[in-house]
């Protein structure tokens, strides 16, 4: 019976950091991967937040290890996304998903995107990550410039690197002004929601000026 009370002092010794590590990093791929996709789901606070959390833990890496779980879910979800809207731009009948990307960008913000990307190329596609609402239209244009996959893969790489570092950077800041694990994941959030929504905020401004 040696090998229970292996198993029993192995659990016990299994720090709660450990169990929130084993359940986090795998949690925090699968939203992120799906709030690719399906773009409503506030990715960027996730990062923010499981930031903070690594922040605060005294495991080795662990702020390394959501930097790369966030920004190789991120890629990862904007390839797929990018080739289902491939296969809707050849389909005849079109797709769900294209029509959820078009319905994500409106005229003049694709308009935008479409001049911009002919302009500067993959720099615009390495920026409209960092920009609210702004992978969706400029991934669109991609879309109708007929961009190869394999470009746009090349492209969103360090687009999905510099989103993650951003919004971790946000999350570290967070962690770094609260003691407490909570206070600093709600400062992060609120500064990730306020970054998100001032945008559309000041072009409503400027429109009813």
């Amino acid at each position: 019976m040696s090998w229970i009370a292996a198993a029993t002092a192995a659990t016990a010794t299994t720090s709660p950091e450990s169990a929130q590590q084993a359940i986090g990093y795998p949690t925090l791929f699968l939203l992120v991967l799906f709030g690719a996709l399906v773009p409503v789901i506030p990715t960027g606070a996730l990062v923010s937040s499981a930031a903070v959390v690594a922040f605060h833990q005294t495991a080795p890496f662990a702020l390394a290890l959501v930097f790369v779980t966030a920004s190789l879910a991120a890629f990862l979800g904007d390839v797929a996304l990018y080739w289902l809207g491939r296969r809707g731009m050849g389909s005849k009948n079109g797709s769900r998903w294209l029509e959820a990307i078009r319905a994500r960008a409106p005229e003049e913000r694709l308009a935008q995107a479409q001049a911009k990307l002919a302009d500067h190329g993959v720099a615009v596609l390495v920026l409209s990550r960092l920009v609210p609402a702004g992978r969706i239209p400029v991934m669109l244009a991609c879309l109708m410039a007929e961009w190869p996959i394999r470009r746009f893969a090349r492209g969103n790489a360090p687009a999905c690197l510099a989103w993650a570092v951003t919004y971790q950077l946000i999350g570290i800041l967070g962690g770094s002004l609260f003691p407490e694990p909570w206070e600093g994941v709600v400062a992060a959030v609120v500064l990730t929601v306020v970054i998100s929504v001032a945008p559309s905020l000041w072009r409503r401004v400027r429109a009813a000026s």
